[in-house]
C-alpha cells in the first residue's frame, strides 16, 4: 500500500481548532447573532472556499480501505531457506477425513427404563433377612429377601376356605346334573347348583391371583393346596436377570405395601445421556456415531435427540446406546463423549497450531513453490489436539504447523 500523499491547504484555511474554518470570521448577521461591544461591527461576508470539501473527499477515499479492513493479500509469501530455519518454520501434511469428532461433552451412564426394576414389598410385614447385596448378579426367580407377614396368613386361610367351598359346590353340581338327567329334580335346581359352582370357582381364582401378586408362585400354591399348611413367611424373588444396583431396606425393618427393598437393572445395553449445546449440535442425527473417552475406547450410536432446550445451559439431551463394551461402564458414572461429524470431501484434520486469525476469518499457510500461500479455512469441528476444517487444499498439500506467528507478521507487513 502506498503512503498517503501530502495534502496542501489553500490560503485562508487554518486547523488550530477542532473544526477547520476560513481565516476570515463568519458573518454574524448571516448567522442571526449580534454582539454587543466594539467587535459588533459588520464585516463583509467572505465565501467559504470549496477546497475544504475536496480535501475531505480525498482523505475519506484514502482512509476507507483501512477503516473497512482492507483487502487481504493472498499472494504467496516469499521465504528463503535461511529465513525458514531462522524463524523455526515447520510443515506437516494435511489429513483428509470423511468423519471427524467433536470436542468432548459431559455424559452420564444410565440404565434404560425397560431394563430397570424396583423390587418392593407387596405385603406388609417384618423384613426378616436379605439374601443378596449391592453389586451382586441375580437370576430371574432367585430369592432376594424373606418377609414375615400376618396378612399373608389371612390370605392363605381365605384361599383354602374358597377351595373347600369349590369342592362342595362341584360335588353338588355333579349330583344335581345326574338327577336332572334322570328327571328326578327340576331344571331350576340344577341351574342353581351350577351357578354356585361357578361362583366358587371364581372366588378361588380371585384368592389365587392375590397370593400370586404378593409373591407366591405356582409351586407354592400347589403345595399350600395339597398340604393345607399355612405359612407367614413370604419370599421376595428377582423379576429379571441383572445386577443389584441399590439396597433400599435393612433387616428388621417393618415394611408397608410398596416399600422398596432393592433396585435391580440389566446392564447391557446402557444409555449415555449427553449434554450438547444447541449451537454445537451440528449435523448430529439419530444413528450418528459417538465415542467414549475411556480405556478401552467405546463406540455407540445416537438413539434419540431431545427437543427440549434446557434453560440453564441452553443444551439439548442427546441419548446414545452402548452395547459392545458396556461392562466397562457403571450406572451413574460421568464420562466424556465425542460426537461424529460427517464431512463433504473437502475436510482436513490439521493441528490447532496451524491456525491464525485475521479479522473475522481463520487462515492457514500452505507450502507453495514460491513460498507460503495464505488459505482461508472454515473450522467445522474441534478435537482435543486438532481441528477439522473445510479448505481448498489437496490431500498431498503441506501446511505450516510451527512458526505461524512469524509468517503472519511477514504477511501483514507486506499488506501495509
Amino acid at each position: 500500500m502506498k503512503p498517503f500523499p501530502l495534502l496542501t491547504r489553500p490560503p485562508g484555511i487554518w486547523t488550530s481548532g477542532a473544526v477547520r474554518t476560513p481565516a476570515a470570521s463568519f458573518d454574524n448577521a448571516a448567522c442571526g447573532r449580534t454582539h454587543n461591544g466594539p467587535s459588533s461591527k459588520k464585516r463583509p461576508v467572505v465565501p467559504r472556499p470549496m477546497y475544504r470539501v475536496t480535501e475531505l473527499i480525498i482523505i475519506a477515499t484514502l482512509l476507507l480501505p483501512g477503516l473497512c479492513g482492507g483487502t487481504v493479500v493472498t499472494d504467496p509469501l516469499p521465504v528463503s531457506a535461511e529465513q525458514r530455519q531462522a524463524l523455526g518454520i515447520k510443515t506437516a501434511p494435511v489429513e483428509a477425513v470423511e468423519q471427524s469428532w467433536s470436542i468432548p461433552y459431559p455424559a452420564q451412564v444410565v440404565v434404560p427404563n425397560a431394563q430397570l426394576r424396583v423390587v418392593s414389598a407387596l405385603q406388609s410385614g417384618l423384613l426378616e433377612s436379605l439374601l443378596v447385596a449391592e453389586g451382586q448378579k441375580v437370576k430371574k426367580g432367585q430369592a432376594l429377601a424373606i418377609i414375615q407377614s400376618p396378612q399373608l396368613l389371612e390370605q392363605q386361610r381365605n384361599y383354602l376356605t374358597a377351595l373347600s367351598r369349590l369342592d362342595l359346590a362341584k360335588t353338588d353340581w355333579k349330583r344335581d346334573e345326574q338327577l336332572f338327567q334322570e328327571g328326578i329334580i327340576a331344571e331350576r335346581r340344577y341351574l342353581e347348583s351350577l351357578s354356585r359352582y361357578r361362583q366358587a370357582r371364581t372366588e378361588v381364582e380371585q384368592y389365587r391371583q392375590a397370593l400370586n401378586l404378593v409373591g407366591m408362585g405356582k409351586q407354592s400354591l400347589q403345595k399350600l393346596a395339597s398340604q393345607r399348611r399355612l405359612s407367614g413367611s413370604l419370599t421376595v424373588r428377582a423379576p429379571l436377570d441383572g445386577v443389584v444396583l441399590e439396597q433400599l431396606a435393612t433387616p428388621g425393618q417393618q415394611l408397608n405395601p410398596l416399600d422398596p427393598i432393592y433396585r435391580i437393572g440389566r446392564l447391557v445395553p446402557l444409555w449415555l445421556e449427553i449434554q450438547v449445546p444447541l449451537k454445537e449440535l451440528g449435523n448430529t442425527s439419530v444413528g450418528s456415531m459417538i465415542r467414549v473417552n475411556s480405556t478401552p475406547r467405546l463406540f455407540g450410536k445416537v438413539i434419540t435427540i431431545g427437543r427440549m432446550v434446557h434453560g440453564v445451559d441452553q443444551g439439548v439431551m442427546v441419548r446414545a446406546g452402548i452395547t459392545e463394551g458396556a461392562e466397562h461402564l457403571h450406572p451413574g458414572q460421568f464420562v466424556q463423549v465425542e460426537l461424529a461429524r460427517t464431512s463433504d470431501g473437502q475436510s482436513f484434520r490439521i493441528p490447532s497450531t496451524a491456525l491464525v486469525r485475521q479479522g473475522d476469518r481463520v487462515w492457514i499457510f500452505a507450502e507453495h513453490p514460491a513460498g507460503f500461500q495464505p488459505v482461508a479455512v472454515t473450522v467445522i469441528a474441534e478435537e482435543a489436539d486438532a481441528v477439522v476444517v473445510n479448505a481448498a487444499l489437496n490431500p498431498d498439500d503441506r501446511i505450516v504447523v510451527a512458526g505461524t506467528v512469524a509468517l503472519k507478521a511477514i504477511w501483514l507487513e507486506g499488506d501495509e
